[in-house]
């Protein structure tokens, strides 16, 4: 079955206090995004989506970094769940599909090949990573300790068959989807859960920046 990766780019960079989207500084001289794509190389197709503003300025960047990788260019929508459907619809239904952040550039092909391997018709596969700090909720001027033995944090690639995760977008939008295994779950969908890696990190702050850089 073809392996395809729904890459979603389409952060601002606010946190990062930058001029130009997060997805699009450089990590050891070459954009985040491309060190994303290139772990996906493996793939029969890689979708990519990305604000329609930011089409010409990552066709410039693909041209002055030689980035040759192959790959579908989508506009993105108005939220990532919207984003995300419209990436899928550029999608055909006999493909296993990995839904992936554009700016976890860290992820490893052991662990793709490994999410990939057990998808099952109706269930959908998601990497994850137990919870280390301890965890506290907060309600006004109370504060009670939460047992953190089950609790977990997720990652990306989410991984579905094409057919389920396109039908599960056909939903409209719900302020309760986190991400693409709430909508899928939400659609009738099950979960399974697979053991992450901790430096598959999200690159959202300056501090993750200067942590993969070390990676």
């Amino acid at each position: 079955m073809k392996k395809v990766a729904l890459i979603v780019a389409g952060g601002k960079g606010e946190r990062m206090n930058a001029d130009i989207p997060k997805q699009f500084l450089l990590l050891n001289n070459l954009p985040i995004l491309m060190h994303t794509i290139k772990q996906f190389s493996h793939f029969e197709e890689i979708v990519l989506v990305l604000p329609k503003s930011q089409f010409d300025y990552w066709n410039g960047l693909c041209k002055n970094n030689n980035f040759t990788q192959i790959h579908i260019l989508v506009e993105g929508g108005e939220t990532r769940f919207h984003s995300v459907k419209n990436g899928l619809d550029k999608i055909d239904n006999t493909s296993v599909v990995a839904i992936h952040d554009g700016v976890r550039p860290l992820i490893s092909t052991a662990l793709i090949i490994s999410l990939v391997g057990k998808i099952k018709s109706g269930i959908g596969v998601i990497p994850v990573v137990p919870v280390k700090d301890s965890i506290r909720k907060v309600e006004g001027e109370n504060s009670t300790n939460i047992d953190r033995s089950n609790l977990y944090k997720v990652q990306t690639p989410q991984c579905f068959l094409s057919a389920d995760i396109k039908e599960a977008y056909t939903q409209d939008f719900s302020g309760t989807f986190t991400d693409d295994a709430s909508v899928f779950e939400a659609n009738g969908g099950k979960i399974n859960t697979l053991l992450g890696e901790e430096k598959n990190l999200k690159i959202t702050t300056q501090e993750d920046l200067n942590i993969a850089e070390i990676l």
